[in-house]
């Protein structure tokens, strides 16, 4: 009997035995987190998919499952045999997870979930589109864990302190902000889940969720206390010593729920959209609740300038080991067997040898038309051979003590056609162009975003995805609330104003299905320019420097402003990362960084 049938079956038997009409399991973890660790892969387990996003929905008698177009092939494959229907999101006829719950769910109904895994904007929103339903929610039931009996167990890292020499401001300093935050609110106590947020604050790290450098934490702060609630056996006791001394109560990582229980006739200040559901709960009975953005969302996003300059020797380094992976992709293309993971593992390696700490994201390695999937991730089993022709896409970044980095280089491995010619020189154009712009303060990247778009709309070309994120230091590599995008997506969070000390990715693509995809991304930092009559202007400067392919350029389709633009740029790239290279490296990128002309 196929094992995943086996599980939906038990779990139907257990949903039948409480009374429970539908069971919700979506792909999140018990802080919003982008990532996952394997202990949250509920949905994985239950259904069998392992994309990244999904959710799934277990009937009385069936099951569904919904994913986006990154999955549609792969989601068909993993499902087949299993009784789980594909629900493709987005397509012509597909309803979503909601509407098909308003169509399906049983009046009177029981929705089933496990209320640390949905947060309490969407519980509130699940609830008022149902309750023409009669719906109640068993949002306690914590069911495919209950099934799941060799469930790997919750991470426990070890949490270690970010000396404030890469911090630039101690945490005392935060705190003490964040405290004057929540009196401008009238709010009594801060309930805080976000975990980059926890790590920010307390100048901590840990590495409980891949590629970001946290740790499962709760964090609740009074005007006189501050109450971690942590798994204990990962504090260090350096890490005790040091929160101690800065006036932190550490608690067991799940007393967070008794403390909420608490609690009453307090004024909390919490961000419904980070806060999971049971939490929310619990609170909202006998409290008055402050639903805003948590306040150090925008402090994290503000660098401070020791945090800048940090975050330029990083990318000097990062520059470094993307320079010599170019290097040596260009002059062992012919004479080494490549695959797009033996290729990603090399990077990674350069990476580590230059102090990298940790990726920063799963790397996208992809060649040819692997490339036009701009989410791609080459597994061993599949990936795809590099050959001396065509062009090959690397998405890829570092976690350093310095910062946070990610780039995408796109680099022609042989003859490419006139095509490929012509939209990676769009692409390289829209990126310079975007990095050139000057714009007044208060401008969000909603008005940015046409900078870049501009030459590919003229062509009726686009890209599906925004053209820019913030990202953190040494901390998650998409970070709200800035980023450059046309079109508003709620889940980003990241219509913001640019501000001073904002770091954000300018990241414009061209991607074409069966043939390529091309993307060419620089992070940059927000800074001052001129002040008039007319107010603040702002303006970003480069962070990322590693030499753009002039191989596969068109300068015939560049005009001399973008000429000059790609120039200086160049030439800082061979100033900055030539003292690190060899003799044959420092060469080939003198020739790789010559000025172009028309």
């Amino acid at each position: 009997m196929n094992e995943i049938v086996k599980r939906i079956s038990q779990l139907q038997k257990l949903m039948k035995e409480r009374r429970i009409d539908v069971y919700l399991v979506p792909s999140s973890d018990y802080h919003e987190s982008e990532y996952v660790g394997e202990h949250f892969a509920c949905r994985e387990y239950i259904t069998g998919f392992t994309g990244s996003a999904g959710t799934a929905l277990i009937g009385r008698n069936w099951a569904r499952l919904w994913t986006d177009g990154r999955y549609f092939v792969q989601a068909a494959a993993q499902l087949s045999g299993t009784g789980v229907e594909l629900m493709k999101m987005g397509e012509p006829g597909v309803p979503t997870v909601e509407e098909f719950l308003e169509q399906n769910l049983p009046s009177p109904g029981i929705l089933g979930f496990d209320g640390r895994v949905i947060n309490a904007k969407m519980g509130e929103e699940l609830y008022r589109r149902l309750e023409k339903k009669s719906v109640s929610f068993a949002y306690t039931e914590a069911l495919v864990g209950h099934l799941w009996r060799d469930r790997p167990p919750l991470p426990a890292k070890p949490i270690w302190v970010l000396d404030e020499r890469y911090a630039g401001k101690s945490s005392a300093e935060k705190i003490r902000e964040l405290r004057g935050e929540m009196e401008k609110f009238h709010a009594t106590v801060h309930i805080l889940t976000t975990l980059d947020d926890i790590a920010w604050l307390l100048n901590i790290r840990g590495g409980d969720i891949p590629c970001n450098p946290v740790m499962l934490s709760y964090a609740a702060v009074t005007k006189e206390d501050f109450f971690l609630f942590v798994n204990v056996k990962a504090v260090t006791e350096e890490a005790k010593a040091y929160l101690e001394k800065l006036g932190v109560t550490i608690c067991p990582y799940q007393e967070i729920y008794s403390y909420v229980q608490e609690l009453s006739q307090e004024k909390i200040l919490l961000e419904k959209a980070k806060v999971n559901y049971v939490i929310f709960r619990y609170l909202e009975g006998n409290n008055r609740i402050i639903d805003r953005m948590n306040p150090t969302s925008l402090k994290k996003a503000i660098k401070n300038p020791v945090e800048i300059e940090n975050m330029k020797a990083a990318h000097i380094r990062d520059g470094v080991a993307m320079t010599k992976f170019i290097y040596w992709l260009k002059h062992n293309i012919q004479k080494v067997l490549m695959t797009e993971c033996s290729v990603s593992d090399y990077l990674e390696e350069l990476r580590k040898q230059q102090g990298a700490i940790d990726l920063s994201f799963p790397t996208i390695s992809a060649y040819g038309a692997n490339a036009a999937m701009c989410h791609y991730h080459a597994l061993e089993e599949s990936c795809a051979k590099l050959e001396a022709r065509g062009l090959y896409l690397v998405d890829s970044g570092g976690q350093y003590l310095e910062g946070t980095t990610d780039i995408t280089r796109t680099v022609a491995l042989g003859p490419v056609t006139e095509q490929e010619r012509e939209h990676y020189t769009l692409v390289l154009m829209s990126m310079l162009r975007l990095g050139r712009v000057k714009f007044l303060a208060g401008c969000s990247g909603r008005s940015l975003d046409y900078v870049a778009r501009e030459l590919l709309w003229q062509r009726g070309l686009n890209y599906n995805h925004g053209t820019g994120h913030g990202v953190g230091y040494l901390l998650n590599v998409h970070e709200r609330p800035v980023g450059i995008r046309f079109k508003g997506v709620p889940e980003r969070e990241d219509g913001a104003p640019f501000a001073p000390g904002m770091v954000c990715s300018h990241e414009p693509g061209i991607y074409v299905e069966g043939s390529h995809g091309i993307r060419t991304e620089n992070l940059v930092f927000c800074k001052e320019a001129e002040k008039t009559q007319y107010g603040q202007f702002l303006q970003f400067e480069y962070l990322t420097y590693v030499p753009i392919d002039l191989e596969p350029l068109d300068v015939s389709l560049m005009d001399e402003w973008d000429i000059s633009s790609l120039n200086e740029y160049h030439q800082q790239v061979y100033e900055k990362l030539q003292p690190y290279l060899s003799e044959e490296e420092r060469e080939w990128l003198k020739e790789a960084t010559r000025p172009v002309t028309k």
